[in-house]
């Protein structure tokens, strides 16, 4: 019996052409993750989610902005602190910026030095990052207090338009709440990653299984995204 000779290539991709292959290459989702974890995979899912409610917070926050007919408050005004006599714009805010992106730059060594199996160097970043996290939350707690202090509630406003203190505080808020759940989860990682709980593969959360550094470049893509979103608020809350 005479074999059957293969398709030629040119045929089968004359084939899968335009919406086919598409389809095709979507569907195939052994392919479209082939060495993907599952726990980076949906971590990309849930930052994937986060993004469109970040998304609808600042579209929500321009539509408002925009439509108001009483004027916006000015932001050099509002988040100005006098140091020493001096009455100095942003000044906080810019501090808070420097804090969190610098966290991105340890975070991504910490990274680095995950991958090779370097334990003390991995903790000690990370311990870093935590600590510039939990900075930047003292921080907007002041900011917070201030804030509250001068009147500024989520119905009302001393400096205009209402709307501008419940926009405020829901988003910062929320983002807030991002980068404390950041630090908690800094702690706990570089916690196992100094006891030696990935090499061990001792029995906990993360940790069942040896070797599984992966978990440390997982809470850096949580932690660059909290970065990232940070980047917009600033530019529209306090830049625009």
């Amino acid at each position: 019996m005479p074999d059957v000779a293969p398709a030629p290539a040119q045929d089968i991709a004359t084939e899968r052409t335009g919406w086919r292959a598409v389809v095709a290459d979507w569907s195939a989702d052994r392919r479209t993750f082939r060495g993907v974890s599952w726990g980076k995979a949906m971590m990309w899912i849930f930052l994937l989610s986060d993004t469109f409610i970040f998304s609808c917070f600042l579209i929500a926050y321009m539509t408002a902005r925009m439509s108001t007919t009483v004027p916006w408050p000015n932001a050099s005004e509002v988040f100005a602190l006098e140091i020493f006599g001096t009455n100095l714009p942003l000044i906080l805010i810019a501090i808070m910026t420097f804090v969190l992106i610098s966290s991105s730059g340890t975070m991504a060594m910490a990274v680095n030095f995950a991958y090779r199996r370097d334990r003390v160097k991995t903790a000690l970043l990370m311990l870093a990052t935590a600590l510039f996290g939990a900075a930047f939350v003292g921080m907007q707690a002041f900011e917070w207090t201030k804030l509250i202090h001068e009147g500024v509630r989520p119905w009302e406003n001393p400096w205009g338009a209402p709307q501008f203190g419940a926009a405020f505080f829901m988003i910062t808020g929320f983002h807030g709440t991002h980068v404390t759940i950041g630090v908690i989860f800094l702690l706990i990682i570089a916690r196992k990653v100094w006891r030696g709980d990935f090499d061990q593969g001792r029995k906990g959360f993360f940790t069942s299984r040896s070797g599984r550094w992966e978990i440390v470049e997982i809470t850096g893509l949580y932690w660059h995204f909290v970065d990232l979103v940070w980047v917009f608020i600033f530019a529209f809350f306090y830049l625009w």
